[in-house]
């Protein structure tokens, strides 16, 4: 069985909508409640609160606040555990530490289980029941509707979503997607969002570019926002209605705009998965690709360039690919991008040259073969990929370990640790194994 998450759309009742807003609110105040928690006993005791703690005096909180008896128990733990969550990520340092959060910033609440809620549907529209709310119409259809596990009541833009996880039988899940088994290599790029080749034909698709044409409304938005009285908290100044009138326009403008790209993203990779379960591409590391530019006199072509790798949406596509592929039982290749250089080696000879990014044609001066550059690189993955690359001996088990075969993602390589245990081990033995072990666990704040 496998997980899924389908979404839909909620149309309450003015009535429905007041208790949706109401339990948002009740939940945002525990979120606080359980956050104050952590911090001030462990400033007062220097010790930490763990999540089974908070969890075991609910019902005495609730004893207190009669107002949290008529919501579900299950999604006031879900509450408390995005609390622990939110701590765990501070102390392995993926995040900032957690703050008091305002109504504007909190989205909303989640059923862990299948317990004070039901979802009457099929998959193609129909009406959610909450217990204490009541029954609600939402919209939406499911590519593949299973058995509803859990469910998340999302609070965005003024709009209210409903995201269910379904458990999905894997066989209707190969069942619902055909593929051909054809073999795919593809680029990526700016200009040309994706250049792709199967051996026998080449094509490019050109990207979109939904954020630049709409560059000149959002200039023009953001500079009636900045006219505007905007908020000053430390001041404390408070935005103005023409303030808040433009930042929802500019707002709606970028929602558009990424709901474009997803919907393109989703089309192109919908076509590409139709006639190919094998794709190969080069590795990308798109965060450290829009880096933004802290040297040096390049600083604006540096942002312009960020801009059009985002705005082409590469690691959507990446994404995209990878999921749609472990549906159908696909494989997806990375190429290590350091070691085969795809946009600088020919196809033909494996001859390397470097080219700037203004030489968009291959030519090659070892054996004169021409080609347009991304359609060059797409020809070299694929012919890597088949090992029939010249000057480059390389098969599929050197293939990337991001990579997925079948659906199952390859146990990564420990060679960092390896190297560490080595150092390690050489530390222990020039000091006569006198080495004090270094305690587990994350130290100054102890396990919460």
């Amino acid at each position: 069985m496998a997980l899924r998450r389908a979404t839909f759309r909620l149309y309450p009742t003015k009535q429905v909508n007041d208790l949706l807003h109401y339990h948002r609110r009740l939940h945002k105040e525990l979120y606080n409640a359980a956050v104050h928690n952590r911090v001030n006993y462990y400033k007062k005791f220097g010790k930490s609160v763990s999540y089974f703690e908070q969890q075991n005096c609910l019902p005495d909180f609730k004893d207190v606040w009669i107002e949290y008896k008529e919501i579900n128990s299950q999604a006031l733990q879900a509450t408390l555990k995005r609390v622990d969550f939110a701590f765990q990520r501070f102390f392995k340092g993926l995040g900032k530490y957690p703050r008091f959060k305002s109504i504007r910033h909190y989205s909303g609440w989640s059923y862990p289980s299948f317990t004070g809620w039901k979802a009457h549907s099929t998959g193609d529209n129909g009406y959610l029941e909450l217990a204490k709310i009541g029954q609600i119409q939402m919209r939406g259809k499911a590519r593949v509707w299973g058995h509803p596990k859990a469910i998340d009541i999302v609070y965005r833009n003024g709009k209210w979503y409903a995201s269910i996880v379904l458990e999905v039988d894997e066989i209707l899940l190969k069942n619902n997607r055909k593929t051909d088994n054809g073999i795919i290599a593809i680029d990526l790029g700016c200009n040309d969002a994706i250049a792709w080749t199967n051996g026998v034909e080449n094509g490019l698709v050109s990207a979109p570019r939904f954020l630049r044409k709409a560059d000149k409304q959002n200039k023009r938005l953001s500079k009636a926002e900045r006219r505007k009285r905007s908020p000053n908290f430390k001041k404390k100044i408070k935005a103005s209605r023409r303030w808040k009138k433009a930042q929802r326009q500019v707002g709606k403008l970028n929602r558009k705009v990424a709901n474009q790209r997803q919907n393109w993203v989703h089309q192109e990779t919908t076509r590409i998965i139709s006639g190919n379960s094998t794709v190969v591409t080069e590795k990308l590391e798109v965060k450290k690709m829009s880096a933004r530019a802290i040297k040096g006199k390049r600083k604006k072509q540096k942002s312009g360039l960020n801009k059009s790798i985002l705005d082409v949406g590469m690691g959507m596509i990446k994404d995209a690919l990878k999921a749609k592929l472990s549906d159908v039982g696909g494989l997806f290749v990375e190429v290590p991008t350091r070691q085969v250089k795809p946009s600088q080696t020919c196809p033909k000879c494996g001859h390397q040259e470097k080219k700037t990014l203004d030489q968009r044609i291959h030519v090659c001066k070892n054996c004169g073969y021409h080609q347009q550059r991304d359609i060059a690189s797409a020809e070299v993955m694929l012919l890597w990929h088949s090992n029939n690359l010249q000057g480059l001996g390389t098969n599929l088990s050197d293939a990337d370990d991001s990579s997925s075969i079948s659906g199952t993602r390859k146990r990564k390589s420990a060679g960092s640790m390896k190297q560490l245990g080595r150092a390690k081990r050489q530390k222990f033995c020039s000091t006569g194994g006198d080495v004090e072990t270094p305690p587990t666990g994350v130290v100054g704040w102890g396990s919460s």
